[in-house]
């Protein structure tokens, strides 16, 4: 009997209907005799509701309790899940990402799986039921509710595939698969049959929101093959596997632009031994990701000084605004300046690694549209650039246009 993982988002059990839908996909699958998981964010819209509300009774709320408070999603969707499924007189059950054995680290709004139980989860399928696991969401070995970030259902999804050694998992969600580009800001995108790990996990990190970047790393790590398709219609997806020769035909998979990062310079850092070191140091001990860097040449006489400019995500800002703040003391930087309004575009695929030039075409398209880059990061198979946020979706349509039009 084949055991398939399927996760659901949050647009596709957005309200009372698309459960009833999703009901009626799960139970036309169980009729042919799979065994299912179903994996299912929360309704849509309602976590931002819930951040919303504890900002509201305070600017930064306890991690600890944003987890308790953020769990509640999942709970709820599992539960309309199972009822929907039992309307159709289909045997369910719904489980916390507890009950289903998901073991996290203690890092809360972003813990890491370390381990899963699924004892339980086999159990219920034993007996003949759709097992309705929330996604998002586990338990630290003492107990405490913690939650795996933003997209975290889909990492639920892909390790509950490995942890049961599942047949298929299929990654539901409100577009047909992988585009080349945002089809809502390029109308030109296409839809891809196949992508690689590689090419996936960096146009995820990158602000492409089909999938979430460590859900990727954890199926490349496992060899979790999965399909990304439309919750909405029976159309093939995109499979995201392991890269093959041919593969690299293809010079660049897609363009993404991320409209969710900021940028933190440090003004006059002392340009000596062990400063940046402290600075970026004392952001990871507050588990804040940093992704670009740049430091700028060594100015002034005497001890020289430098500017250090990185990025972070913008929900993060604040709180890497208050780590900085603190070490103005050790690190002796003149000023913080942050920036909100800013973009990353990037290009991806495996392709760039035989074929030269294309950072060329990239910044000499950018130049024709009067775009100016701020700062740039490479990778073996990616280019990712700072721009205007204004100029983000222009620049993206004029990349798309030279690379994939």
């Amino acid at each position: 009997m084949p055991l398939i993982v399927q996760k659901y988002g949050g647009t596709s059990v957005g309200n009372p209907t698309s459960i009833k839908n999703v009901a009626s996909r799960v139970a036309k699958h169980r009729a042919q005799g799979d065994q299912i998981v179903v994996v299912v964010s929360a309704m849509s819209g309602v976590t931002d509701n819930l951040i919303k509300l504890a900002k509201e009774i305070m600017p930064l709320p306890s991690e600890r309790e944003l987890d308790m408070l953020l769990a509640t999603g999942e709970q709820t969707a599992i539960a309309l899940t199972a009822i929907a499924l039992h309307s159709l007189d289909v045997k369910a059950v719904s489980l916390t990402g507890a009950q289903a054995g998901i073991l996290t680290d203690g890092v809360h709004t972003k813990a890491r799986i370390q381990n899963i139980t699924p004892k339980q989860i086999h159990a219920l399928l034993d007996d003949g039921n759709v097992v309705i696991v929330a996604g998002f969401q586990g338990q630290t070995p003492e107990g405490q509710i913690t939650t795996l970030g933003r997209g975290g259902s889909d990492l639920t999804a892909i390790a509950l595939t490995a942890a049961l050694k599942a047949d298929l998992c299929q990654i539901y969600t409100d577009v047909d698969g992988v585009y080349t580009a945002d089809p809502r800001i390029v109308p030109g995108a296409r839809k891809l049959g196949e992508i690689s790990y590689d090419e996936m996990l960096e146009l995820a990190s990158l602000g492409a929101k089909v999938m979430q970047s460590r859900s990727v790393e954890f199926a490349k790590k496992f060899g979790v093959v999965f399909e990304v398709r439309s919750s909405l219609n029976d159309n093939p997806g995109t499979i995201v596997k392991e890269e093959t020769q041919h593969m690299e035909d293809v010079v660049i998979r897609g363009v993404s632009l991320d409209k969710n990062q900021a940028k933190v310079t440090l003004v006059a850092v002392p340009d000596k031994p062990g400063v940046a070191a402290k600075i970026f140091q004392a952001l990871g001990d507050a588990a804040i990701n940093v992704d670009m860097i740049v430091q700028n040449v060594s100015h002034g006489a005497g001890t020289p000084a430098t500017d250090i400019s990185f990025t972070v995500d913008k929900p993060e800002l604040p709180k890497a605004s208050k780590v900085i703040e603190s070490i103005r003391a050790d690190t002796g930087y003149r000023e913080v300046i942050a920036d909100e309004k800013i973009g990353k575009l990037s290009i991806v695929g495996v392709g760039m690694k035989s074929h030269s030039g294309v950072a060329g075409k990239m910044f000499e398209t950018l130049a024709r549209e009067g775009i100016n880059i701020g700062m740039i990061s490479t990778s073996e198979i990616k280019i990712s650039v700072v721009i205007d946020l204004a100029k983000g979706e222009q620049a993206m349509k004029a990349v798309h246009a030279a690379f994939l039009g």
